[in-house]
C-alpha cells in the first residue's frame, strides 16, 4: 500500500481524506493500514472514516461503531435509505443489477459527505483484484480498454478519488482481515443476484491464476506498461505520434510488434516473449 501511496503520489502534506468504510474486509483494511501509516509517515495528512447505513433490512451497524470508536480515528455515520430505490428501480426495470445503482447512489453520498467535512480526497478499498476484473469485463463485454485508475480528479475538480490498495492481492486482504478479527458486516445486496457478470470474470481469473501462477501480477503490471502506438485507437495513435521524446526505441517496438521473440524474460514465474 505505502508503495502505491508513493509511486502515485496519492498523499501529499496537508490532506485531509475521506475513507470509506464499507464493512467488508477491504474497507476495514484500508482505514487501518492508513491510520497506521499515518502515525509515522514523513507528512501529516487527517483521516476521517465515513460508513453509509442504507437501510438495508437486518443491518446492525453496532460492531463496526464499536470497532471505529476504539481504533480512534474520527468517524461519521450516514444514514441513507437508498435500498428501497435500488430494489424500486431493479423491480421497474430501470436498472438490471443491484450493484450499479447501490454504488452510484453511495458514492454520491461519499462526495457530499467529503466536502461537507472539508475533504479534498476520497480513499476507495479497491485491490488488484477489482480493478483485473474491471479491466477483462470492459473488454469481454463493453469493447474498450478501461480499468481502474490509482487516483483520479472528479468532473466538479474539487476532490480526488484515491485507491491506495490497489496492488493488494484480495487474498492478502482476507488473510489479513481474518488475523485483525475485523467485525464484517453481511451486504444483503451484494451477494443476492447469481450470474453476474463480475462473479463469472472473477471465476475466470481464478482459473487462469490456477494455471498460470501468477499471471494476475503479471496482467496488473500490464496496465502500468502501455504501448499506445500498438494499440487500434486513432486518436490515441495521433496524440502518441505527437509527443515530443522517444518512449522506446523504434527496434525494440518493432519486435514487439511483430512478436519477434529471442529469449523469454521472465516476469514472476509466467515467461513474457519480447
Amino acid at each position: 500500500m505505502a508503495r502505491s501511496i508513493a509511486e502515485w503520489r496519492m498523499l501529499e502534506d496537508g490532506d485531509r481524506v475521506l475513507v470509506a468504510v464499507s464493512g467488508g474486509k477491504d474497507s476495514y483494511a484500508l482505514l487501518d493500514l492508513l491510520w497506521s501509516l499515518r502515525r509515522r509517515a514523513p507528512i501529516g495528512f487527517d483521516l476521517v472514516a465515513v460508513h453509509v447505513d442504507q437501510g438495508q433490512p437486518g443491518y446492525d451497524g453496532r460492531p463496526l461503531e464499536d470497532w471505529l470508536t476504539r481504533l480512534g480515528a474520527p468517524f461519521e455515520i450516514v444514514r441513507r435509505d437508498t435500498y428501497s430505490k435500488v430494489m424500486e428501480l431493479v423491480a421497474d426495470g430501470e436498472a438490471r443489477t443491484y450493484c450499479a445503482p447501490c454504488s452510484r447512489f453511495r458514492r454520491g453520498i461519499l462526495y457530499a459527505a467529503a466536502r461537507r467535512l472539508g475533504c479534498n480526497k476520497l480513499a476507495l478499498g479497491h485491490h488488484r483484484e477489482d480493478t483485473l476484473e474491471t479491466f477483462v469485463m470492459n473488454l469481454m463485454y463493453a469493447g474498450k480498454l478501461q480499468a481502474m485508475p490509482a487516483r483520479y480528479r472528479v468532473d466538479e475538480g474539487d476532490l480526488e478519488v484515491i485507491r491506495p490498495l490497489i496492488a493488494c492481492a484480495e487474498a492478502d486482504l482476507a488473510e489479513h482481515a481474518a488475523a485483525a478479527g475485523y467485525p464484517i458486516l453481511p451486504c444483503n445486496l451484494c451477494g443476492s443476484q447469481s450470474g453476474l457478470k463480475r462473479d463469472e470474470v472473477g471465476a475466470l481469473l481464478a482459473s487462469l491464476e490456477a494455471r498460470i501462477p501468477g499471471v494476475k501480477q503479471v496482467m496488473l503490471k500490464s496496465l502500468g506498461n502501455v504501448r499506445p502506438s500498438h494499440l487500434l485507437d486513432a486518436e490515441v495513435a495521433e496524440v502518441w505520434a505527437a509527443r515530443t521524446g522517444q518512449a522506446r526505441s523504434e527496434a525494440e517496438a518493432e519486435a514487439v510488434g511483430e512478436g519477434c521473440a529471442s529469449e523469454p524474460v521472465r516476469i514472476g514465474s509466467l515467461p513474457v516473449v519480447r
